[in-house]
């Protein structure tokens, strides 16, 4: 005969038995967590790429324009030629840049909106582009300064302007004017995302329905004009930063704030206004446009997840 249990071992039995379901709930909360965090990287990142691919390629040319506007001192003429001189090697930056940028934020995003009351998610909006922003500034400041010089002539292509600007300047040459891009940057991409998020809740609520393409990229051009425009003077002082080369004619970002109004004006801050508003306010509306719509192609392509069997106990 086998020994007989006692009356606290038939008690603790249930509830044993009881805690299986529980805990296998629990794991299969974290597990699904934990895809929807990687799920919505990695469609930050496949999204954000293909948008900045598409913005940068068709829009080359006005920023060429724009940088050989902003480069130019005092009654310097413009050269209207090799327009795309720099693309490739661009492009191969741009790339992980934005996609980096996008699966920073996403992610972010989502955890700062679930951290902070409703009433607080322009602030959520402004720190998650903030964040993105600074994650991919290690990859974007090489890329423009490389970009830059080619544009306004300095070296044909971008392996050789890499290679030379290593051997005169060290390898702090590829983060020349790092403080001004981020000056610029940091502020540009949390005001960029929040006005464009905080308008696309607002349509929203007003249209009772989700935004269609068109929606989304009217609403991503007036915010990207709107941030380009009131950033234009951190523009140029970056852009005298990266440009200048070896020959140090700055000695940093205030010392180029003022020598530039010293020597050509309170105005010269504002130099290439037209095409940065113009390249920005288009291409925020080619980017959103299709970072949304690769979102929600991507979206519609995720498995079903299965629901946990419901036990019987309940």
């Amino acid at each position: 005969m086998g020994p007989i249990a006692s009356a606290d071992d038939k008690q603790s039995t249930p509830l044993v038995l009881s805690d299986v379901p529980s805990r296998k709930f629990q794991s299969l909360e974290f597990e699904e967590k934990a895809l929807d965090f990687f799920r919505t990287l990695f469609e930050g990142v496949i999204a954000g790429g293909t948008a900045g691919v598409v913005v940068e390629t068709a829009l080359y040319p006005i920023d060429t324009i724009k940088t050989r506007l902003q480069a130019a001192r005092g009654g310097g003429k413009i050269k209207f030629k090799g327009l795309y001189s720099g693309l490739p090697g661009n492009i191969a930056g741009v790339l992980p840049a934005s996609a980096v940028f996008v699966g920073v934020y996403e992610p972010t995003k989502q955890k700062l909106l679930k951290s902070f009351p409703q009433k607080l998610s322009a602030l959520a909006h402004l720190a998650a582009g903030a964040i993105g922003g600074l994650a991919a500034s290690l990859i974007r400041v090489p890329t423009e300064v490389v970009k830059q010089r080619m544009q306004t002539g300095q070296f044909a292509s971008a392996p050789n302007a890499v290679r030379l600007i290593v051997a005169k300047e060290g390898y702090k040459g590829l983060y020349a004017g790092y403080g001004s891009f981020l000056l610029r940057d940091l502020p540009f991409d949390a005001i960029q995302f929040c006005i464009y998020e905080q308008l696309r809740i607002g349509y929203k609520l007003a249209a009772h329905r989700e935004l269609n393409d068109l929606e989304n990229a009217m609403i991503g051009s007036f915010a990207g004009a709107l941030t380009g425009a009131v950033t234009t003077p951190l523009d140029v002082i970056k852009t005298r930063l990266m440009v200048q080369g070896s020959a140090n004619q700055y000695k940093g970002v205030f010392d180029c704030v003022q020598t530039v109004v010293r020597e050509e004006g309170p105005k010269a801050l504002l130099k290439g206004i037209g095409p940065r508003v113009l390249w920005i306010g288009i291409g925020g509306s080619i980017f959103f446009g299709v970072l949304e719509r690769t979102k929600r192609l991507l979206a519609d392509r995720r498995p079903s997840i299965l629901e946990p069997p419901i036990s019987k106990q309940d």
